[in-house]
């Protein structure tokens, strides 16, 4: 098979949540372990840092991968799911695994995928850790897919674990409520492992607290040990100074990564940063702020807060459940524009009323779907939005709905893109 015939191979016939849901998931670890036993067990040849989250955990993966490349270590990005191409999903100091280790890697074990029956995601992380050996990268940074506890991931045994936030997302997989959700990411804690959580919340500390001394692994929370102050924010990125106790740790940090909630990112970060330090890794201040400063460039992020155009402004952002679309209410808020533009598009398995209760009502909507059967039907979201007083359009291919906001716009007004990773997918 060419490339173009092993993608369809992998798409077409591996179950894959990104296009059908629910129906991909493993409800163990069995299909990945074996594919990883055929593989020689290659998840324990190199270091890895596992993140977890709900919101965040790309950003903070990829902000994690910047900084340790500035300081010179070989490293490893393995996160999902991805916009344009799958190869975005396996990277190496920001380059993408080449097309012929793709290739090479499913003729080599396609008859043995057909006997342990691996979904798209576990042929995935096989392949990633495969290869991450092979190229004897020093360390990794590995995101889970979905949850923790029984994410394909889980079963390195990483020098640091991360959990971002808990937040509502796939309610129907990891729980109804937040402590439910929290056990499930509190399931990549591992014995002696220490792990930083990115931001304290009421209703999860104490399920972290007391998962973390079953585990003996040492627990630090990251909004409790710094803070962002100073903080500015542009099309171009965030900028801030963050501080511990009233002194100043680091003045005028700049990421490159636009949005409010990467302040928190940041944070979390930082601490990550220490924790490494604590265990020997050379990381200077210097390689923080380039790391930072650079991420988009180092390591081919996209899809957070990302400017497409100008006059009318067009802004796109990934954030998918009520969590990421509150941040992203709350930006655009800032925003200076006449008249406000919404091209929206969601997934059926999220929480469809709680996210359009937040949106504005002020805004013209173009309700699209894209392409893959577990979009939302354009016109059930518009019937929903009505029930909100959302008001706007139906265009159902994601790039006609972009070109009709623009036939709508004056160069004063802005036009949004998002509610769905896909739909950002299909613009980038």
């Amino acid at each position: 098979m060419n490339y173009s015939e092993t993608l369809e191979y992998l798409f077409s016939h591996l179950p894959m949540f990104t296009r059908i849901g629910v129906a991909a998931i493993k409800p163990n670890l069995s299909n990945t372990i074996a594919l990883c036993d055929l593989l020689n067990n290659p998840q324990h040849k190199f270091k890895t840092i596992h993140v977890a989250g709900t919101n965040g955990k790309g950003s903070v993966s990829h902000m994690l991968a910047s900084v340790l490349q500035s300081a010179g270590y070989k490293t490893g990005l393995y996160t999902s799911p991805h916009l344009k191409d799958f190869r975005e999903r396996i990277r190496i100091n920001g380059v993408m695994i080449p097309q012929q280790v793709v290739m090479d890697f499913v003729q080599k074990y396609k008859s043995e995928f057909e006997l342990i029956h691996p979904s798209f995601f576990e042929m995935t992380v096989a392949l990633c850790f495969n290869y991450f050996a092979s190229e004897k990268v020093e360390i990794a940074i590995i995101e889970t897919g979905l949850g923790g506890r029984l994410d394909s991931t889980n079963i390195i045994q990483p020098e640091l674990s991360i959990i971002t936030n808990i937040g509502w997302d796939h309610t129907d997989l990891l729980g109804d409520t937040l402590a439910k959700i929290a056990i499930e990411k509190a399931g990549i804690i591992k014995p002696h492992v220490p792990v930083v959580i990115g931001e304290t919340q009421p209703e999860t500390k104490q399920i972290f607290i007391e998962k973390a001394k079953q585990e003996h692994a040492p627990l630090v929370f990251a909004d409790e040990q710094n803070s962002c102050t100073q903080i500015s924010f542009s099309l171009s990125g965030i900028s801030c100074t963050v501080s511990a106790k009233g002194n100043t740790k680091y003045q005028s940090i700049f990421c490159e990564l636009g949005g409010f909630y990467q302040q928190k990112n940041i944070l979390t970060v930082i601490e990550a940063i220490h924790q490494l330090k604590q265990k020997g890794f050379q990381i200077t201040s210097d390689d923080l702020y380039k790391g930072l400063a650079n991420v988009k460039k180092q390591t081919g992020l996209a899809g957070r807060w990302h400017q497409l155009g100008n006059n009318p402004l067009i802004i796109c952002d990934t954030g998918h459940n009520v969590n990421g679309i509150e941040y992203v209410v709350k930006q655009l808020k800032q925003l200076p524009y006449q008249k406000l533009h919404m091209v929206f598009g969601m997934v059926k398995d999220k929480d469809i009323a709680k996210v359009l209760a937040i949106l504005p009502q002020d805004a013209c909507y173009y309700f699209t779907q894209a392409n893959l059967p577990r979009a939302l039907d354009a016109n059930v979201l518009r019937q929903e939005a009505l029930k909100h007083d959302l008001k706007g359009v139906v265009v159902t291919k994601v790039s006609d709905a972009l070109q009709t906001a623009k036939n709508n716009s004056t160069p004063e007004d802005c036009i949004f893109i998002g509610g769905s990773t896909f739909v950002v997918a299909e613009i980038i």
